[in-house]
């Protein structure tokens, strides 16, 4: 039995851009709301949180229309810059980061919480501006909420189906990955090879939060927590 790797190869790299992309957008978004006593954070909490509750198939449906070209965003993106969102691989990333957000946000949300308010202050009054107190002081004292929030996104990104199946599609090399080639392996009963990918991907999955864990209590072993 050949083992194609290309969903694989989708998948992973699916994840990275996706977690790359995220990291970027919701490292300003974590510490604001981190930071903010504006009656407003209860709504965007909620809102970034969503995806966790939402079923894949509704936030999926949502972003098809809203990305497709018959939607004024979707016409916008054709006309004006010739991008096409739906059933592409680039249309693909845009779903994941939408949701895989709150698995990004939340762990450096917990961390920059966490972080001793005095260091924040001291920083605020050397001089320090908001972004320097962020990269510089706040960022390097929240190791393990950062590996943690990056190796979750990564991992749930690989495992994402019903997001990616709606807006991509299942186009060979292109929007097929690995959650989807198992759909449909089992599809056409052939079990054998969906074994073998479900395998890969639970094996993945195990090894990933095992990774998490074992950092994690590190961590704890030399604040001298544990």
């Amino acid at each position: 039995m050949n083992l194609d790797l290309t969903p694989f190869i989708l998948s992973f790299k699916l994840a990275f851009l996706t977690t790359l992309i995220l990291f970027f957008v919701a490292l300003p978004l974590a510490w604001w709301l981190s930071q903010t006593r504006s009656k407003t954070k209860p709504f965007f909490e909620a809102l970034t949180a969503l995806p966790i509750v939402l079923p894949p198939s509704v936030l999926g449906f949502y972003l098809l229309v809203a990305l497709s070209p018959t939607s004024p965003l979707g016409a916008w993106l054709s006309s004006l810059l010739g991008v096409k969102l739906v059933f592409t691989f680039e249309g693909l990333v845009v779903a994941s980061c939408f949701y895989s957000l709150p698995f990004m946000v939340q762990p450096l949300q917990n961390g920059f919480e966490s972080l001793n308010r005095h260091m924040i202050e001291a920083s605020y009054l050397a001089g320090k501006s908001r972004v320097q107190t962020l990269w510089h002081v706040a960022l390097p004292n929240i190791k393990p909420a950062l590996i943690t929030a990056l190796i979750i996104t990564f991992a749930h990104t690989v495992g994402e189906f019903g997001v990616v199946l709606m807006v991509g599609g299942s186009i060979p090399g292109e929007t097929k990955v690995a959650s989807v080639a198992i759909y449909e392996m089992v599809e056409v009963m052939a079990y054998k090879e969906a074994h073998l990918y479900a395998a890969i991907l639970l094996l993945l999955s195990f090894v990933v939060l095992l990774a998490v864990y074992l950092f994690n209590q590190r961590q704890k072993h030399k604040a001298g927590i544990l």
